[in-house]
């Protein structure tokens, strides 16, 4: 449900008004660069504040949406109706002894370089990976071998009527893209503890950087993009399904398949939400058409 003038006069009342935003255009927000406004955007300070706005809004029906990063999604040219929630307030980080403790809104590269500097081990992996903790955790992020599921303890998370809860290890349900939040939308992670192994810092620092080249010399780091666009099918790889297709390079508008890695669709400078949608539906076509492989988006969308 649309939030009522109601709900807003109280949101505006319980938040500070550095965390209170009517109509912001949410392109700003996105690694895409793409997307309309919502009614409102929150940023929660504590998870105390969360559970206060969450349990509101569903005491209300109001739809909201949970933002961290902003990547990994495409959001549409007519933008959202409804509530954003921001967890870049959520942003505390500890460490004890070979345990990292991180708010859902810090970015994953944050979190690495402190583990590094606390020669600490494992989480080497998401220094590149462009989104944050809770982004991270709830779609169990990876790369080049490494993923959340591999250093994730515990999590703590708020649900929708504001109760605050603690998640296992196990508990998590990780799988391929996916976890037990994904498969539960209406519960809000707030923090997750890694356990770390003891490492040397500077041998860290240098695996992150080898990291961050290959990342570099493979992927469109220099445009706008959600990230990887399609999930990995099984028995084959997006990008080269893409590639075999001859599809590197074709463009929607200002919509791009990137020249660089094929799984990825680039931002021009003026890309539009349905530039995007139509390259996909390309895309996906030709692949199912010429592989017989069904192609399955792993960016979200958001106010279609």
């Amino acid at each position: 449900m649309r939030p009522s003038k109601e709900l807003l006069q109280k949101l505006s009342q319980i938040l500070p008004s550095d965390a209170f935003f009517p109509d912001e255009v949410l392109a700003p927000h996105t690694t895409f660069r793409i997307g309309g406004p919502c009614v409102a955007m929150v940023l929660p300070q504590s998870m105390e504040s969360v559970a206060e706005v969450l349990q509101l809004l569903n005491e209300t029906g109001t739809s909201y949406f949970v933002m961290g990063g902003g990547s990994n999604l495409l959001v549409s040219d007519r933008g959202f109706d409804g509530i954003i929630i921001k967890t870049s307030g959520l942003n505390t980080l500890t460490i004890e002894d070979t345990k990292l403790t991180a708010g859902a809104g810090n970015p994953l590269g944050r979190i690495a370089v402190a583990a590094a500097k606390a020669s600490l081990a494992g989480l080497e992996f998401a220094h590149g990976i462009p989104g944050t903790v809770g982004g991270g955790v709830c779609m169990n992020a990876g790369a080049y071998g490494g993923e959340m599921s591999q250093v994730v303890l515990e999590s703590r998370y708020a649900t929708a009527c504001g109760e605050l809860r603690t998640l296992k290890a196990d508990e998590h349900a990780f799988a391929y893209r996916n976890s037990f939040f994904l498969q539960n939308r209406d519960c809000f992670l707030l923090e997750t503890v890694f356990s770390l192994k003891q490492g040397d810092s500077e041998a860290s620092f240098a695996h992150m950087h080898e990291l961050w080249e290959k990342r570099k010399a493979s992927q469109p780091l220099e445009l706008p993009s959600a990230g990887s666009m399609f999930k990995r099918p099984p028995g084959h790889f997006a990008g080269k399904l893409i590639d075999d297709c001859g599809l590197r390079g074709i463009s929607e508008g200002g919509a791009m398949v990137s020249p660089k890695h094929a799984n990825f669709i680039v931002n021009m400078g003026n890309a539009t939400a349905d530039d995007v949608l139509r390259l996909i539906e390309r895309v996906k076509e030709a692949v199912l058409s010429r592989f017989g492989v069904e192609m399955h988006c792993e960016v979200r969308r958001l106010g279609f």
